[in-house]
């Protein structure tokens, strides 16, 4: 996977002469040490990490901890100390203000908190300011913000102001602004901590809506679990201005690196967070991968399902995809056709679940279907499966392991 961000080695010294810090750090003095001696303050202490393509990648912390100074480093408006911001192979930290101020404009946009919508301008206005201050003309830029403004479904809004929209919108408006200049890299600091639980929930379900679609490489600070847990593909856990653990958000909840991590997480609810493709085994059911030969293929699974008491397969072709599910039964009947194929053996009303289902909407599908569901990934290609006796299996497992 290629990667959008690579950050090496990267501080921020906040004081007078960060030159005199960095050489105490080196020597080995902690940042509350060099508090004291100097009054300069260690806001990102030697960060090294990487960003994917296309992935959501999410910074978390306690307050203090650095997370919002480190994604402002990333596109200078805070200036780094020491160190390397390499973006789309170039290094950020050694550019000159010419050449960030076209990366801003063109590749690179911020969401913050706080709405920061200009009051004056319409919401149109709003969201194609920055191709005006990137100088597009009037007509292609307000073009471009009519499609973004539908896409966060907006477009009826455009000639309101600000003031005249509720906060979610006024986010929206946000959104919609930095995706006006259509950037590969977008940084979005607490964006959705300023909203209701309700209006929050809405506009991580549209950012991961609109992330589908786009694949665009997104680096969002939060605070709150449930948030991180939800968007990020991979979670840098910050602590005292280093990052202490990267992972995905299920590597983190299952192996904290230390004390802190662990307390991060103390009394979360780990079967809240468990989705399909964590449950999914691979081993359960039998796979039938056909060849021409139908009745071949039909004939050694119904012998298979018989001897090891089961009654469903799943239907995979060579390259992973899943196409359908059957059973001894709707073989036996396809059997008995003249020309068999292995589309006429498909059960109906067993849908295959997507890998990202939680488990609440995987115990619904199960009770509403109690037979072997597969899972599959966004490309379609065959996981696993679940049933009643491996959800449940694997409930009691997390529960007896976090005791």
């Amino acid at each position: 996977m290629a990667e959008k961000i690579v950050v090496k080695n990267l501080h921020k010294v906040f004081g007078p002469d960060p030159d005199l810090a960095m050489k105490m750090l080196k020597d080995g003095h902690g940042k509350d040490h060099i508090f004291r001696q100097t009054g300069m303050v260690m806001g990102v202490i030697d960060a090294n990490f990487h960003v994917n393509e296309g992935e959501i990648f999410v910074l978390m912390g306690l307050s203090g901890s650095g997370k919002s100074t480190l994604i402002r480093l990333l596109n200078r408006l805070v200036e780094p100390s020491h160190g390397q911001i390499i973006i789309g192979g170039h290094d950020v930290a050694a550019m000159s203000k010419k050449a960030l101020v076209a990366l801003r404009r063109k590749d690179l946009a911020m969401v913050f908190q706080s709405f920061a919508l200009l009051p004056h301008l319409t919401v149109l206005n709003n969201t194609a300011f920055g191709l005006e201050v990137a100088g597009v003309d009037r007509k292609t830029r307000e073009r471009r913000a009519m499609e973004v403004l539908d896409q966060v479904g907006l477009r009826t809004f455009a000639h309101k102001h600000p003031a005249e929209l509720s906060g979610g919108m006024q986010q929206r408006v946000g959104l919609a602004r930095a995706l006006a200049v259509d950037p590969s890299l977008m940084l979005m600091d607490e964006a959705f901590s300023a909203l209701d639980p309700l209006k929050r929930t809405e506009m991580q379900e549209l950012l991961l809506k609109l992330q589908s679609e786009q694949q665009r490489t997104i680096v969002f600070v939060s605070h709150d679990l449930d948030e991180a847990f939800h968007i990020g593909d991979r979670i840098a856990i910050m602590e005292g201005g280093r990052i202490v653990q990267i992972g995905t958000p299920d590597e983190i909840l299952r192996n904290p690196c230390n004390e802190y991590v662990r307390a991060f997480f103390k009394g979360v609810d780990v079967n809240k967070y468990l989705v399909a493709k964590d449950i999914a085994q691979s081993d359960e059911t039998l796979v039938i991968h056909p060849s021409e030969d139908v009745r071949a293929d039909f004939s050694r699974a119904i012998e298979q399902l018989r001897e090891t008491r089961r009654n469903y397969a799943f239907i995979v072709e060579g390259n992973g995809s899943l196409q359908g599910t059957v059973s001894i039964d709707s073989m036996l009947r396809s059997l008995q056709m003249e020309a068999p194929s292995v589309h006429d053996a498909f059960l109906d009303g067993i849908d295959a679940v997507p890998h990202s289902l939680s488990v609440r909407e995987l115990i619904g599908r199960i009770i509403k279907n109690p037979v072997p569901l597969p899972v599959v990934d966004d490309s379609n290609r065959y996981l696993g499966v679940v049933t009643q006796t491996i959800l449940l299996r694997k409930m009691v497992e997390e529960e007896a392991g976090h005791e």
